[in-house]
């Protein structure tokens, strides 16, 4: 029975005009933090993805107007905020997630909790597969994500046995829910510093796009491009150049983000979803 549950969802996704809508649901990472567009607001995987998305519609000929309408029924909600924990997705995104009915919600959420201190990665991934449970049960298909390899990530190097942890739960609860999964520990490309934003704690532009089309490709979708395409070669930094970079690193974002730890701050307070109702892209 379950693999005829994701054979048919499978189906679903593969079946051309199959997802009109998509609702994007986390934290920085799927807000798109380090990804910003021209008017400031941040695009990020979850905006890029919506875009690959609405190109598999079949396009209409042209609109009322006489003009030709670029994505045809296709609508996106990016929920997303940084800075949020676990329980305030569930609590604040996820009602909204399934009042919107989307036929894809992707959910990624869990990573804040597990960089604090003192977390259990296993009581974490008990309330994510409750709010997966709970989705299933209201949307079409849910996409959840796993945690990345942090072994080249200086501030999150030694949490690399949590994250794993974690990741591993999310792939068993996506085994028993038939949920697509978007791998990103075996992503090799976003291995590359050139993936990572200067606070290398999140995606650069080119990193963004890179999982954007890892995630299509889960969905079942033709790609333009391969997501773990090599890198372009790079001169070799030298031990000074790496060291004067490490200190400008820690200076503009290690101090400030241990300082608004220490506070009881979130870079998301007071910022609110970018994109909270299914519009057309």
């Amino acid at each position: 029975m379950a693999d005829d549950s994701r054979n048919i969802r499978q189906g679903v996704i593969n079946r051309q005009g199959a997802i009109e809508s998509y609702a994007a649901i986390g934290d920085s990472f799927t807000e798109g933090v380090g990804d910003p567009g021209p008017d400031g607001t941040f695009v990020g995987w979850a905006d890029r993805l919506a875009v690959i998305l609405a190109d598999q519609l079949p396009h209409p000929e042209s609109a009322q107007d006489g003009t030709a309408a670029a994505h045809g029924h296709f609508r996106y909600a990016n929920l997303a905020v940084r800075g949020r924990l676990l329980d305030q997705i569930v609590e604040e995104q996820v009602p909204r997630a399934k009042q919107l009915a989307p036929d894809l919600v992707s959910f990624c959420a869990g990573g804040n909790d597990i960089i604090r201190p003192g977390t259990d990665p296993d009581d974490v991934a008990e309330r994510f597969e409750r709010a997966v449970a709970e989705l299933t049960r209201s949307v079409g298909t849910v996409l959840v994500t796993t945690g990345f390899d942090t072994r080249g990530v200086p501030v999150l190097r030694h949490l690399r046995g949590k994250i794993a942890t974690y990741t591993a739960h999310v792939r068993s609860i996506a085994d028993r829910y038939d949920c697509p999964v978007l791998d990103l520990w075996s992503l090799r490309s976003v291995q590359d510093r050139r993936a990572w934003d200067g606070d290398r704690l999140h995606l650069s532009p080119e990193g963004h796009t890179r999982v954007a089309l890892r995630a299509a490709q889960v969905l079942g979708l033709d790609v333009p491009a391969d997501p773990d395409q090599e890198w372009p070669p790079q001169a070799h930094r030298r031990t000074l150049e790496v060291r004067r970079d490490d200190i400008h690193w820690a200076r503009e974002y290690l101090v400030p983000w241990i300082g608004r730890r220490l506070r009881g701050e979130s870079s998301g307070d007071h910022v609110e979803a970018k994109r909270p109702d299914l519009l057309p892209l």
